[in-house]
């Protein structure tokens, strides 16, 4: 499936649950994540998306192991179920959304 398939599909899924969903870009910083997700309890991440069965660049796993090293989470998800499932996750785990 197609990345932005994906990545519309998880949005507006996490949107219905209270997420606020900014599509992210750093003039600056190549290689940033796709998408900034913002539980309402006011837990942050990121979610890099791509194509079903494809991985990020060597640049963009620099990226997200220098966000992981000031304790951001970043996830990468390539399918809309899987993306689906993490939102819920993190709804759980904040108590609800």
């Amino acid at each position: 499936m197609l990345e932005k398939n994906i990545e519309t599909a998880v949005c507006e899924y996490a949107k219905s649950k209270g997420f606020l969903v900014y599509k992210f870009t750093s003039p600056a910083r190549a290689a940033v994540c796709d998408r900034m997700f913002i539980h309402p309890s006011g837990y942050v991440f990121f979610i890099e998306f791509k194509a079903t069965g494809k991985h990020p660049t060597p640049k963009q796993e620099r990226e997200h192991m220098r966000l992981r090293g000031h304790n951001i989470t970043v996830y990468v998800v390539d399918d809309i179920e899987v993306g689906k499932m993490m939102i819920d996750q993190v709804c759980n785990a904040c108590l609800g959304c």
